[in-house]
């Protein structure tokens, strides 16, 4: 029996989800998105002691798990939650959680 045979999809997304929240700076992003609406790239270099290379390169791995969403509103970008996608991986790790 191959691995592809016995993970599922569902185990995919979740791991998937989880790589992207496993660094401290993008729990921080989520954590400070989840209590508003949106927030700019900017806003975030100024609150967090990192370069805004190293912040970009951390907002696009939520990005790419499709966490986040971003926005380029010129000469900034907004990024806010993907509603949908953050509600299925946090019923996702309830369900892996609960087992």
């Amino acid at each position: 029996m191959r691995a592809t045979e016995v993970i599922t999809e569902d185990q995919k997304r979740l791991a998937r989800y989880a790589k992207a929240l496993g660094h401290p700076v993008r729990m921080y992003v989520m954590e400070t998105l989840s209590k508003q609406s949106c927030c700019y790239s900017g806003d975030l270099s100024e609150i967090l002691p990192i370069v805004k290379s190293t912040l970009s390169q951390h907002l696009k791995e939520l990005k790419n798990a499709g966490l986040i969403q971003g926005e380029i509103e010129p000469p900034r970008i907004k990024y806010c939650i993907n509603k949908e996608n953050w509600a299925e991986a946090q019923a996702l790790f309830k369900t892996f959680f609960q087992r």
